[in-house]
């Protein structure tokens, strides 16, 4: 006599227990990333949703999920589908004004000159590229770049129905002051109320639809742009950008300073420039300095979020509107900038795991 064991969702489940997210610490049934089981005889199926496609580790918890099922030994045939839904990493409840973007992320630096925007261009497009939905907010009134860098029109955006309607370029939605075509080749010059106003109808007045990722690229400074930022809307967190020289890093810390004084989340520190690869002895020279951005990160407990090179190509593409993301996708700057973005995107999910413990915690409080 044959007996045949039938494999049971509870067996299921509590074999994927056993698989821990990296980032968050947590097992990924508790997190609800295990959907749509479906058991039919000993075949098995069911959704692995993951928290986002830019997460660093998506590839390593695919494998442990495939692994603890191997365990499993009554199963004979395992289909494994995976997806990735971005967790909100800010109180949209709190928010009416922009309740469809899960993550707003401002991009900010001490000084300028470090290369903020640029990252800021490249950061927007790298999460694109791993399948999430992405605007980008130029801030920098007094000096909007991202329409140059990005290769746009002046008279990219348009009005409808009372909202101004995003440009977009290489499936980014786009709003930056650089589109209108009076400011094209004057200097804007405001007092901080009317800069303050500029942004937050950027903000509020925008057709932003579903995004995963708002990306904000703030002018230099702990000016009236960040204020505000900080002030009217709920945010994710912050990036700072710096270069590896001392005198950088040292003003950085006034930037993310601010930001915590707003109880603000400082997501980590990007290091610009960090180092130049000779193309013919590939060696890595460190022109203005080595790891001053890292050494600043750890002074402050901050995460190292990782390093961009120094490369000719990412300054000529700026400059050319053809980004190095776009145009050498395969590339060593681009894959740093690809980095990057996963660990941004990974701060976003624990930031969003943590606000989800508190608002349970604040319903089991209530009741």
């Amino acid at each position: 006599m044959i007996f045949y064991f039938m494999v049971s969702v509870d067996q299921v489940l509590s074999t994927l227990a056993t698989v821990i997210d990296p980032d968050l610490k947590k097992d990924i049934v508790s997190m609800g990333m295990i959907k749509d089981i479906e058991i039919n005889g000993n075949d098995l199926k069911f959704t692995l949703e993951l928290t986002t496609p830019a997460c660093p580790f998506n590839d390593e918890i695919e494998q442990d999920v495939r692994n603890a099922i191997s365990k499993i030994k009554e199963i004979s045939k395992f289909d494994l589908k995976v997806t990735a839904k971005v967790m909100e990493g800010r109180s949209l409840s709190m928010d009416e004004m922009l309740p469809t973007v899960k993550n707003i992320i401002g991009v900010a630096s001490g000084k300028g000159g470090v290369g903020k925007t640029t990252v800021s261009v490249n950061l927007a497009l790298a999460l694109a590229q791993t399948g999430a939905k992405v605007g980008l907010l130029d801030a920098d009134i007094y000096g909007p770049s991202v329409p140059l860098m990005l290769g746009m029109g002046k008279s990219a955006m348009e009005v409808d129905n009372n909202k101004l309607q995003p440009a977009e370029s290489h499936g980014l939605k786009v709003v930056s002051f650089g589109f209108f075509a009076e400011q094209s080749h004057q200097a804007a010059i405001y007092r901080g109320p009317i800069i303050s106003g500029i942004l937050k109808q950027f903000l509020v007045d925008t057709n932003w639809s579903d995004l995963d990722y708002l990306i904000v690229d703030l002018p230099p400074g702990t000016g009236d742009i960040p204020l505000t930022l900080a002030q009217t809307i709920p945010i994710t967190g912050i990036v700072v950008v710096t270069t590896p020289q001392d005198v950088a890093s040292n003003i950085a810390v006034k930037a993310f300073g601010m930001f915590q004084k707003l109880n603000i989340p400082i997501l980590g520190v990007i290091e610009n420039m960090s180092y130049f690869r000779c193309p013919n002895c590939a060696t890595d020279h460190y022109i203005f300095g080595k790891e001053g951005a890292k050494r600043m990160s750890e002074t402050h407990n901050l995460p190292f979020l990782g390093a961009i090179p120094l490369n000719p190509g990412i300054m000529e593409g700026s400059d050319s509107g053809r980004p190095v993301l776009v145009t050498d996708p395969n590339s060593t700057m681009s894959q740093a900038f690809m980095v990057v973005a996963k660990n941004v995107a990974a701060r976003c999910s624990v930031l969003a795991s943590h606000l989800s413990d508190e608002m349970k915690a604040e319903v089991v409080t209530q009741k």
